[in-house]
């Protein structure tokens, strides 16, 4: 396909997530999902004891957007653990970046989430493969010993757990000389004088959140991971940490947006049949209806349609526990990430007002 190529050049002078994060993997595999995988952490028991196995094995997944699963994950069932990356995410408090290489035809280039757990192939999208890439490398990797990946290389470090950023050097080296300020090794820096590797993921994650970065480099989002332009800005630098890091809370669950559903019908809570409505007299309202009694009101066709990769966030965390029984979680749960995603929405826009703010693309 004919391309841009004064864009193409502007779009290549961003660093690419493969050169940013030094370690990085592909989603693991489990090669049997339905014995290996459950909704909840006393289903995982069950399953572990199947293939008599201690509770020890099972570990938090996101399996989907928003959708926090339980696995076995033990070599001894698990076809692809991917323990050489996943093992950082089960040694301390971390967060990883989790996308593709390229996406087939579709709606376009949106799939980009974070995650605090271990994450599957298909987690943000179902067609393409999804790669993993943790903030955290850890050298204590806790009682199970699971594979130290850094046999040979000298990590001392005083961070928790003897972590250290997984950030290339050189990226480092040229965010810190465009900001002129000092790069500090662990959390955040006081982005005055200083920057850490949290606020570089803030800053990452609130970028490719743009509306406007996705529709400007849309063609080249298409065929290879997404690049990561840097500015010069500290004022714009700034502002970008604040909207990432609110995402990346949002998207984790460790903060709520104030937009709640309600779920106003007593009922049986089973998730029989999937629908959304709306009304004319109350065109932003939506409701989405489980069953022919129960529904969540309150859900505005904006946060209905939203998608994360290739999955519509609303109505696959429903299809997916189509025959199940919602409990009083699950309910809150759902409601939880309405409001995220509509917040998500209203931080996007944000977003790209703070760009225009300050002159604009490309990033300067």
């Amino acid at each position: 396909m004919p391309q841009d190529i004064d864009l193409r050049a502007e779009y290549e002078q961003g660093w690419k997530v493969t050169d940013i994060f030094v370690t990085n993997n592909i989603g693991l595999t489990s090669g049997q999902d339905a014995k290996t995988v459950a909704y909840t952490f006393d289903e995982a028991r069950k399953l572990a004891s199947l293939f008599s196995l201690p509770e020890d094995v099972i570990e938090a997944i996101l399996y989907r957007p928003f959708d926090r699963r339980f696995i076995v994950y033990s070599k001894l069932v698990i076809t692809r653990p991917r323990t050489e990356v996943m093992q950082h995410m089960l040694a301390g408090r971390n967060v990883a970046l989790v996308t593709t290489r390229s996406v087939e035809i579709g709606r376009g280039w949106e799939h980009i989430f974070c995650a605090s757990d271990l994450i599957q192939l298909h987690t943000v999208s179902l067609k393409e493969v999804n790669c993993f890439f943790p903030l955290y490398l850890y050298s204590n990797l806790g009682p199970n010993n699971r594979e130290l990946f850094f046999t040979e290389v000298d990590i001392s470090t005083t961070a928790p757990g003897g972590r250290r950023p997984n950030l290339s050097p050189a990226f480092i080296a040229d965010m810190s000389a465009r900001l002129d300020m000092q790069f500090v090794a662990d959390g955040g820096g006081d982005l005055q004088t200083t920057f850490g590797p949290e606020d570089v993921f803030d800053y990452l994650y609130a970028v490719f959140h743009s509306p406007a970065y996705r529709a400007r480099y849309a063609e080249f989002l298409k065929i290879d991971f997404p690049r990561l332009p840097l500015t010069t800005d500290a004022d714009l630098f700034r502002a970008l940490c604040g909207f990432g890091q609110r995402l990346v809370a949002l998207h984790v669950m460790e903060a709520f947006g104030a937009a709640l559903p309600s779920f106003p019908e007593r009922g049986n809570n089973v998730v029989e049949k999937i629908e959304y409505r709306v009304t004319p007299d109350e065109p932003e309202r939506g409701r989405v209806c489980i069953n022919a009694a129960q529904y969540f009101d309150g859900v505005p066709p904006r946060v209905w349609e939203f998608h994360v990769g290739g999955y519509q966030v609303c109505h696959k965390w429903l299809k997916d526990r189509k025959g199940r029984t919602l409990s009083y979680e699950d309910i809150n749960h759902y409601r939880r990430v309405a409001a995220a995603l509509a917040e998500t929405i209203t931080l996007m826009e944000q977003i790209d007002a703070a760009i225009e703010e300050h002159g604009g693309w490309p990033l300067r």
